[in-house]
C-alpha cells in the first residue's frame, strides 16, 4: 500500500515537471537519478550475478524505459486516474490469460463497461491521444509484470533493480538530453526529478519487489488493483482534476474486475509472470 500511495504520488508531481521539459526527458530524469540513488544504497556490482541475472536485468529496463515513457506521455494530455484506469488493461489481461473459468468473463466484462464509460464518445483529440498512450503503457506494464517476475527469481537481492533502471536510463539518454537541452541542468529541474525518482521509482519499486517476495500473487494482485482509485484521489486532490460520479463508477468498475480476477488468478496454474502480479509505472 505505501508503494502504490509513493508510486501515485510521484505521478502527481511529475505532472508539473512534464509540463516544463516533457515527458521523455521527465522519465529519463527518474530513471537515471533513481539508478544513482540505488546505486549508492545497494550497488549492484556487490552482487554475485551472472549472465541470467544481466539478461533479466536488461528485460525490465526496457520494459522501464517504454511503460514510463509512454505513462508520463498519457497524463501529460488526461487526468492521472483515467489515465491509470485505462493502462490497468495489462495486468488485467495477464491476469485472466489463459483461463477458460466462465467467472473471468465477468472481470473482463466489467473492466470493458468501465473503459466504455471513461471513453463514452466524451473525448477530443489530445485525449484520444492520452488514451493511446495509457493503452501502450498497459501492454509495456504487462511486459514489466514478466521481466520482474525473472528479475525477483534470479537476483532476489533486490540489487537487480538499480541494474534495470540504470538500463532504461541509458536507453533514453540520447532522445532525452536532445529534447530536455540545457534545461535538465536547471537546479529547480534536477530537485523535480530527484523527487519524481525517489517517490516514483526507489521506494515504490523497491517495496514491490520485496512485496513479490512474500505476499500470496492474490494479495498482492488486491492490493495493487485499488492504484486506480488511489491515482484518482491523489489527481483530485494535489493536481485538482475533479471526477464526476461516472468517471469514479467506471474507475470502480475496473478496480472490482482487476481485484476479481486477482483472486481468480491465485487458484489455478499461472503463466508466465502472472505470479508477480504487478509492479506499477
Amino acid at each position: 500500500m505505501l508503494a502504490a500511495l509513493s508510486v501515485q504520488g510521484g505521478a502527481g508531481f511529475a505532472v508539473g515537471l512534464i509540463g516544463r521539459i516533457g515527458p521523455l526527458p521527465t522519465v529519463w530524469l527518474r530513471l537515471a537519478l533513481g539508478a544513482l540513488i540505488l546505486a549508492v544504497l545497494r550497488p549492484a556490482w556487490r552482487s554475485v550475478a551472472g549472465r541470467q541475472a544481466w539478461l533479466a536485468a536488461l528485460l525490465l529496463g526496457l520494459a522501464l524505459a517504454a511503460m514510463n515513457w509512454s505513462f508520463y506521455a498519457a497524463i501529460d494530455r488526461i487526468p492521472l486516474g483515467v489515465a491509470v484506469t485505462f493502462e490497468f488493461w495489462g495486468p488485467l489481461a495477464l491476469a485472466v490469460l489463459g483461463s477458460r473459468r466462465p467467472i473471468d468473463v465477468l472481470w473482463v466484462a466489467l473492466a470493458g463497461g468501465g473503459i466504455f464509460i471513461l471513453a463514452g464518445g466524451r473525448l477530443n483529440a489530445d485525449d484520444v491521444v492520452g488514451v493511446a498512450f495509457a493503452l501502450l503503457a498497459g501492454l509495456f506494464w504487462a511486459f514489466y509484470i514478466v521481466a520482474g517476475a525473472r528479475l525477483s527469481r534470479v537476483w532476489p537481492d533486490g540489487r537487480g533493480l538499480g541494474a534495470a533502471m540504470l538500463v532504461g536510463g541509458v536507453l533514453l539518454a540520447v532522445p532525452a538530453v536532445a529534447v530536455g537541452g540545457s534545461r535538465l541542468l536547471e537546479p529547480y529541474v534536477l530537485a523535480a526529478g530527484a523527487i519524481v525518482a525517489i517517490f516514483s521509482s526507489v521506494i515504490p519499486y523497491t517495496l514491490e519487489l520485496a512485496a513479490l517476495r512474500h505476499l500470496p500473487p492474490p494479495v498482492f494482485g488486491v492490493l495493487m488493483s485499488l492504484e486506480p482509485a488511489i491515482a484518482a484521489l491523489v489527481g483530485a486532490v494535489f493536481l485538482g482534476q475533479l471526477l464526476d460520479t461516472a468517471d469514479v463508477l467506471a474507475i470502480g468498475l475496473v478496480v472490482v474486475a482487476s481485484a476479481g480476477a486477482s483472486l481468480r488468478s491465485g487458484r489455478r496454474p499461472a503463466p508466465l509472470g502472472e505470479e508477480a502480479f504487478p509492479p506499477m509505472e
